[in-house]
């Protein structure tokens, strides 16, 4: 218990100078004009910090990045910990999930594609986006429902892969571009995919010389 006790205290002092770290960074930003929205998480993380990191993030990059599903305060400044305030190193979110090592390989012979696995890789975040997909693929959002989707037809190894990648873009457009991120919900998700291989289907019949008609169902 003496150890147990003596290590909470250690963990304590690393939240102070977090706390003191981010507030030098705050103290050349202005203060928000717009409040903080409201929470997501109802409950509070295992390994969350022993301060409003969330608050003070806020300030730091003028959007809230909890918002984004699987993204918490703990993960939020895993990121920008890792990453910085300007992601305009990263060209394009592309770049930036390829340096995850989130996009597909392209290892290509003679005009032949070998393998389009993703690469390998230690990165600390692409483990932690890993787990947040694995996450929020439980959720009743539009990323869990694209997650399901993938890990029907694809199986949940790439099904985590994708959507890791997905959270990934939408944290590079709220940091570079300011987007805020608002979540359409799971059934507009399917909405939109039913939309979408509808039009391929009618394109499809089309270049075979069909027509397609929808067909009024009789209960």
């Amino acid at each position: 218990m003496a150890l147990y006790d003596f290590y909470q205290v250690r963990v304590d002092e690393c939240d102070q100078q977090i706390e003191q770290a981010l507030a030098v960074l705050n103290a050349s930003k202005p203060e928000p004009t717009q409040p903080i929205p409201k929470t997501r998480q109802r409950s509070k993380q295992a390994n969350a910090v022993n301060f409003d990191v969330r608050s003070a993030l806020y300030q730091l990059v003028g959007t809230d990045l909890t918002q984004i599903h699987g993204i918490g305060p703990f993960l939020a400044l895993r990121l920008i910990a890792e990453c910085g305030t300007d992601l305009s190193k990263w060209r394009t979110a592309k770049h930036f999930t390829s340096w995850l090592t989130l996009s597909p390989g392209c290892k290509i012979s003679g005009g032949k594609v070998l393998s389009a696995h993703s690469r390998k890789s230690t990165n600390r975040l692409t483990a932690h986006l890993r787990l947040a997909a694995v996450t929020v693929g439980k959720t009743n959002t539009a990323l869990g429902a694209f997650y399901r989707r993938l890990a029907a037809r694809i199986g949940k190894a790439k099904a985590v892969t994708a959507t890791a990648r997905k959270i990934a873009v939408l944290f590079y457009n709220a940091m570079r571009f300011g987007m805020n991120y608002h979540d359409p919900g799971a059934d507009q998700y399917e909405q939109k995919y039913r939309e979408r291989v509808i039009k391929q289907l009618y394109r499809r019949a089309a270049e075979f010389g069909f027509e397609l008609h929808e067909v009024e169902c009789v209960s």
